[in-house]
This record gives C-alpha cells, sequence and structure tokens, in this order.
C-alpha cells in the first residue's frame, strides 16, 4: 500500500469520472482536490448541449454501489426496459434489452448525477474548486498554473500527482502529449448529432412511453428520445456530415422541420419547439480517441474520455469512465507505489475500453438499421431462445456488456462467436421451426464455456 504521506492527489475535471473518483479515494484516506474549468453547478446554469442524456448500467451502477451513493443517485433516474422502436409505417415495438424487469437501465440527466457527486465528493472530504482551467504543467518540478477565465487570472499550485478526467478535449492529456508523445488518435464518425426536447404534456405526464429508450431507425441517420424523471425527453438526431439529408443540407429550422415530416413524422407534434431548437444547438461531433499511454510515471494518469473517449451508441462511455475510477481506486490501494498502479490500472482497462469503443461504433450500425430488419429480428428470436436453453453459456452480447461485469474484452470475444453461429445457424430461413438444436449445443458446449455471474 501506498504511504499515507504520498496519498494526494488532484483531479483536473469535476465531472462525472472526476467526482466519483473524489468520493472513492477520500474515502480511503486520500486528500483529494478537484479543479474544474467551469462554475459550480449547483448554483449557476449547468452547461447546456453537453452531451446525450445518460444511460446508467450495472456496470456504472456497481461503481455506485462502491462509493455508497446508489440511493441518492437512483432517486432521479428513470427505467428504460428496452427499445422502442418506432417503424416508418406500423405501429411501435418494443424490443427488450434482458429477460424482464430486472435487467433494465436508466436513463439519468448529466446535471443531475453531475450536481449529487459533486456534493457527496464534498461530503466525503474533497477540496473543489471551480473557474480553474489547466493551462500549463511543469512535471518535474510539481507545478501547475490554471486560469480564471471570468478575468484571465491566474492560479498555480504545487502538486504531488495529476489525474486527468477533464473529457475527450483534456487539457491534462495535452500537457501530457507535448511532455512526451501519448501515440493519440482521433477518429471522427462521418455523422455529428443535435439535441431537441419533447416536454411533457399539458398534465405534466410523459407524451410517450417512459420506460423505453425510443428509436426511429431510417437506415444512415436515426433519431432516439430518453426520458427525464421531470416528464420531458431528450431528443437527439444522428445525421450524416455531408450528403441528402445532412447537416451540410439541413441547416434551418424551417428545412429540419421539413426532414421531420418526412421521415419521422409521429414525432413532429412531440416537439414544438424544433426550429428554435434546431438554429440554437449546434451539432455536436463524435468520435473515438485512442492512446498508446494513459500515464506519466508516478505524475500524471488519465481516466474516462479523457483517456478513450468512444462515440455513444451502447451507452457506455459513462459507465466504463466509471469502472475506470473502480479499477484505479483498487490499484492504488493494491500497489506500493504510484507509477505501478498507474501502470496495473493502464495494463488491466485499456484492451476493454478499447473493446467497448469497437462495440460503441458496431452498436450505431445496429440501432439505426438492423432493429428493423427481419434477419436480425429472426437471429435475435434464436439468441433469446438460445440462452433460455444454455442460460450460463451463450449470453447475449447486450446482456455481457450491460448486467454483468464481463470484462469488455472477453465480451466482444463472446460475442463475435456467437454472432457467427446465430448468422450461420438462421441463413435461409424465416422462422425458428427448422433449426438444428443438437448442431447449436454441440457449437456452444465446444466455444463457449460457462459465463462467470451468468444465470
Amino acid at each position: 500500500m501506498i504511504a499515507h504521506a504520498s496519498r494526494s492527489l488532484s483531479i483536473v475535471g469535476a465531472g462525472l469520472a472526476g467526482s466519483l473518483l473524489a468520493i472513492l479515494l477520500s474515502r480511503q484516506g486520500w486528500r483529494i482536490t478537484l479543479y474544474e474549468r467551469r462554475g459550480d453547478p449547483r448554483i449557476a446554469d449547468y452547461e447546456s448541449g453537453r452531451s446525450i442524456n445518460l444511460a446508467l448500467a450495472e456496470r456504472g451502477h456497481n461503481a455506485l454501489r462502491q462509493a455508497g451513493v446508489e440511493d441518492e443517485v437512483m432517486a432521479r433516474a428513470v427505467m428504460m426496459r428496452g427499445r422502442m422502436v418506432h417503424p416508418r409505417e406500423g405501429e411501435p415495438q418494443l424490443q427488450r434489452y434482458g429477460r424482464d424487469d430486472s435487467e433494465v437501465i436508466w436513463s439519468i440527466h448529466r446535471s443531475d448525477l453531475n450536481t449529487t457527486l459533486l456534493e457527496l465528493a464534498e461530503q466525503a472530504g474533497a477540496t473543489v474548486h471551480f473557474h480553474r482551467r489547466l493551462h500549463t504543467v511543469d512535471f518535474d518540478a510539481g507545478y501547475a498554473r490554471f486560469i480564471d477565465d471570468r478575468d484571465d487570472s491566474p492560479h498555480d499550485i504545487r502538486f504531488d500527482t495529476l489525474v486527468g478526467a477533464d473529457g475527450a478535449g483534456s487539457a491534462l492529456r495535452a500537457a501530457m502529449n507535448r511532455r512526451e508523445p501519448l501515440g493519440e488518435d482521433i477518429a471522427f464518425l462521418d455523422h455529428s448529432y443535435k439535441e431537441l426536447e419533447i416536454p411533457p404534456s399539458d398534465d405534466g405526464g410523459f407524451r410517450i412511453e417512459r420506460n423505453a429508450l425510443h428509436i426511429w431507425p431510417r437506415g444512415h441517420y436515426m433519431c432516439i428520445a430518453l426520458p427525464n424523471h421531470e416528464g420531458t425527453f431528450t431528443a437527439t438526431l444522428f445525421l450524416p456530415n455531408d450528403g441528402d439529408p445532412s447537416f451540410a443540407t439541413v441547416t434551418t429550422g424551417a428545412q429540419a422541420e421539413a426532414l421531420f415530416a418526412r421521415e419521422f413524422a409521429d414525432t413532429l407534434p412531440l416537439i414544438p419547439n424544433l426550429r428554435a431548437d434546431w438554429e440554437q444547438h449546434p451539432p455536436g461531433l463524435l468520435g473515438t480517441l485512442t492512446l498508446q499511454r494513459w500515464h506519466q510515471q508516478a505524475r500524471a494518469v488519465l481516466i474516462g474520455d479523457a483517456a478513450h473517449a468512444m462515440v455513444p451508441f451502447h451507452g457506455q462511455g459513462m459507465n466504463c469512465a466509471f469502472e475506470d475510477c473502480v479499477a484505479l481506486a483498487r490499484h492504488l490501494m493494491e500497489a506500493g507505489d504510484l507509477q505501478s498502479a498507474f501502470a496495473a490500472f493502464e495494463a488491466e482497462r485499456k484492451p476493454n475500453a478499447r473493446a467497448i469503443q469497437q462495440m460503441a461504433l458496431e452498436n450505431y450500425l445496429e440501432m439505426r438499421d438492423r432493429v428493423a430488419d427481419p434477419a436480425f429480428l429472426l437471429q435475435r428470436e434464436l439468441e433469446q431462445e438460445l440462452q433460455r436453453r444454455w442460460p450460463t453459456r451463450f449470453v447475449p452480447h447486450y446482456t455481457m456488456v450491460t448486467f454483468l461485469h464481463t470484462p469488455y474484452a472477453e465480451a466482444l470475444r463472446r460475442t463475435d462467436l456467437q454472432r457467427a453461429m446465430l448468422i450461420a445457424a438462421t441463413a435461409g430461413h424465416d422462422t425458428l421451426d427448422n433449426i438444428d438444436w443438437n448442431a447449436l449445443q454441440a457449437q456452444i458446449h465446444a466455444q463457449l464455456p460457462v459465463l462467470e455471474g451468468a444465470h
């Protein structure tokens, strides 16, 4: 265990991961100071357009339990049983995430979660400084300068170790990269997103089914909507950057209204401020960040989006970041020195981050296109039947990622095997009537060992 005299960390970024890590480490006896470039969200308007809603899954849930903050957070979360798929024609259909209501995910508003975690971090003993944007770092001297953007005043600190929890545009990562290249690669998607809002009904209730993640899949683009506890939905349109339709061709509120009337007609009455929202909210970029190295000896380490930003289509960005916090806190407890702790943390988490980044990209194709494809739906039906017959061996991809703690890399490996089985078994079939169950059983027992936690 690291000597108590050395147990001091400065966390850059008081967002979700920074606040949760501060809670975990403060309760282990660390002296934690958080530096946040924005103002205190508890007394100022939360930065709007920050991101789409957050989907809390078991990995994130587990981290909140370990930090002892689950009850406070869950008080404002809304259960989502599955995807409510809205086709161009016909009635919406619910595709459950799991087998029953014990396997669900939860929609939570970023600002609600962040303010709750900040409050609990301070209660745990962490110190938080707002309006502190990281400007320069001298790693050798253990010196950093922060700037208050309200008046450009500098604030200098001495630090033992810095943790970068400052998101995809991490200032600490940039400082580390200048000193010694981290092997950074950023791949932007050829799609962006724009947030819109579905307000409550006149009586304050939800205008559409509250306990679902709504999807309007349209091939190369899609709209989704996640519920908020006060009766609103955060709706998000994902659209190509170029082509027709795209953010290059749909630039005005009137053009957006025409697109929705053509492609998402049932949403148009739900979004009364579509024109204004469209013109006021700039499109958000979607990208995947990978690094060859996440730490710099004992001086600095990166977590969450600062180390491995991903596209949001598996709802795992926050859950992965929260898993990072738990893993880093564990390695800091187990290791004898900071450099060993950071190296062990990176070795454990980097392959898993790469795996969920890949799965998040693949899930975009599934959400915007395949959820309405008959071949996919038959494979999904077979997947559910195989889980029913051999529940500890054939565990659906979504279950491994969302409801279990299976390492992401192992979930990806098993998913690839299972997908090949599903495609081969359903080829040429319209129903499950003539499936060769004996052959599938032999394959499953040969290739898929019992999975820990599956039941």
